[in-house]
């Protein structure tokens, strides 16, 4: 029996300390280890938001004790390591140094191979970590710094179909949950809210709902809320917007997925149509339930990440740096990190005012 690769994966790109060791089976199916996430949340609260130089500070605190738990927890020592992955991008440039730095430092101690992943590829890989999952792949990434849909032909190969103009859907939410007096982070909270309200009270827009393809736009959106929220007088009034937010989160995310669908076969015309969504807003379960019941009327697999995995962790760096180790597909230590960092680097800049369709 051959020695199975033993991954150190490494995250800090905004406000979660993550380390993980994973490793994968006769089968290739991966294991982890162990998965720790130190959370900010009390940190940033008080100011409505993630403020990078605390959260920069944060990770350096606690960067060591974290690997050094994830160590520990998985039952292996140091020596057993193969290799170090860690976030280069995109996120934070003051988060991102700290864990990119360590990564390297320890890859370079133990003399290893160091790999530089991209936090978007980890997202986009998460579901291997529960699910098996084969190429091509329909992939729909919603998260508070990303929104997008992408034709997943392979590790590292990637063609943007359709992405915000603006804010991204993770953003929209923690905003929306602001504006209604919840605190930081709020985004969760809003489809709590939303079952005790009615869906139907506020009649919201749905900006580029009926043009652009399957990109998205939320500005407006978010726009509407602030206007109606200044006005909200009662609590009932707070949880029938947050129930009318969620009803057009999911009536946008219904038609642009189905634009997506289209695209997609048009491109691949698969055996098998694989549709998966990850990211920190896949762990919403009404917008999950929606989206399963949308892939069986249209013949598609739905594949998610676990909850716990939804969200920014280390095991789904780990995952791509195991992917990556396979293929000997290393890095420099003098890789630099990369605040923008897009999966499709090909694909043109679509954000800002003036976008037309």
């Amino acid at each position: 029996m051959s020695k199975k690769p033993l991954i150190l994966g490494i995250e800090s790109s905004c406000d979660e300390t993550a380390a993980s060791l994973i490793t994968e089976n006769e089968q290739g199916i991966p294991i982890i280890l162990s998965n720790i996430i130190s959370s900010q949340v009390d940190i940033h609260k008080e100011f409505g938001g993630v403020v990078p130089e605390l959260a920069a500070r944060a990770h350096l605190e606690k960067i060591d004790w974290i690997v050094q738990k994830a160590l520990n927890d998985s039952g292996r020592k140091i020596d057993e390591i193969d290799a170090v992955a860690s976030t280069a991008g995109p996120g934070l440039i003051v988060c991102l140094s700290v864990g990119l730095s360590f990564g390297k430092a320890f890859a370079s101690s133990l003399n290893i191979p160091f790999i530089a992943v991209n936090h978007l590829e980890g997202h986009a890989l998460s579901p291997k970590l529960n699910s098996e999952l084969n190429y091509p792949y329909l992939l729909l990434l919603i998260s508070g710094g990303h929104s997008q849909f992408l034709n997943v032909n392979g590790l590292s190969d990637y063609k943007r179909l359709g992405t915000t103009i603006d804010d991204a859907l993770g953003e929209a939410f923690d905003k929306t949950a602001k504006l209604l007096g919840i605190e930081f982070p709020g985004g969760p909270q809003i489809e709590i809210l939303a079952k005790k309200g009615d869906p139907k009270k506020y009649n919201l827009p749905k900006p580029i709902f009926n043009k652009g393809g399957c990109n998205l736009s939320f500005a407006g959106l978010k726009t509407a809320i602030l206007k109606i929220a200044n006005n909200i007088k009662t609590d009932q009034e707070k949880f029938d917007l947050a129930a009318s937010f969620q009803k057009t989160i999911e009536e946008i995310l219904y038609k642009k997925t189905q634009i997506a669908f289209s695209e997609f076969e048009k491109q691949n015309n698969p055996k098998e149509k694989v549709f998966v969504v990850a990211g920190g807003v896949a762990a919403n379960k009404k917008i999950r339930s929606m989206l399963i019941k949308l892939c069986k009327e249209n013949n598609y697999q739905s594949i998610f990440p676990s909850i716990e995995l939804c969200g920014d962790n280390a095991a789904m760096i780990a995952l791509v740096g195991l992917e990556k180790f396979k293929i000997k597909q290393f890095n420099d230590l003098n890789y630099p990190a990369k605040p923008r960092w897009p999966l499709d680097e090909k694909a043109a800049f679509l954000k800002g005012a003036g976008i037309k369709f």
